[in-house]
């Protein structure tokens, strides 16, 4: 895996360009399992994450980054694939089980996994209502969670644009929420709701985001509705 490598070689052109600074490092425990959990803004999102994080992080990543055809398309899972990202069907039900699966065995392995639990970048800037996976799968495998707030991303790459603008940035890893292994048939859905909510709130203080208790999908789904009226 080329992780550390792309990390130290592209690494400080990434922080020269998107001038990130970093508070909170010392809350991810510098060893064993670890959910971070950020907000999510922008594609470089998943780079900032990497270059002021101690530790590897392995992500989820859209499964088309993986089934492109041609020498694009291999050299794009060749890519993901080298630096710890996976491939995740979000169509979701029974077809995102396979990525569950692998983010748990990851984290069984002692690594950190990073997830954004809105499940897709915010539409508008605002934070959105959280997605449960992230609370189910630490509560499954008694993994601490660690709370991240990115800040400043957005307006370096603005939806729609690939190449991101010079700038000032800043991630936060707020402190460590310690989550008890809880078997799934002892789990009810108030625990999960609860520690997702509560993850959330953590990422809202420290982003000073505006927070929204709706689904993003379905502020995008009814952006795109429009879109053709």
């Amino acid at each position: 895996m080329l992780y550390w490598f792309f990390v130290k070689l592209l690494g400080p052109l990434a922080r020269t360009w998107f001038g990130p600074t970093v508070e909170g490092a010392g809350n991810i425990p510098k060893d064993g399992a670890v959910i971070i959990a950020s907000n999510h803004l922008a594609v470089i999102d998943d780079a900032l994450l990497p270059i002021t994080c101690p530790r590897m992080i392995h992500f989820m990543g859209k499964a088309e980054y993986f089934n492109g055809k041609g020498f694009k398309g291999r050299f794009k899972k060749w890519w993901f694939s080298s630096v710890g990202v996976f491939p995740v069907d979000r169509s979701g039900g029974s077809k995102s089980l396979g990525a569950m699966e692998t983010a748990r065995s990851i984290l069984e392995h002692g690594h950190i996994f990073g997830i954004h639990p809105e499940g897709t970048r915010s539409p508008d800037g605002r934070l959105y209502r959280g997605h449960t996976g992230v609370a189910r799968l630490a509560f499954e495998t008694g993994t601490t969670v660690v709370p991240a707030a990115i800040i400043g991303t957005r307006e370096l790459q603005e939806p729609g644009r690939v190449f991101p603008h010079r700038g000032r940035t800043k991630v936060i890893f707020g402190k460590p929420i310690p989550v008890p292994y809880t078997p799934v048939n002892s789990l009810t859905h108030e625990e999960v709701r609860n520690l997702t909510d509560r993850i959330m709130q953590e990422i809202q203080e420290m982003s000073g985001q505006r927070y929204v208790d709706v689904y993003a999908q379905v502020i995008k789904a009814h952006q795109a509705k429009k879109e053709l009226d």
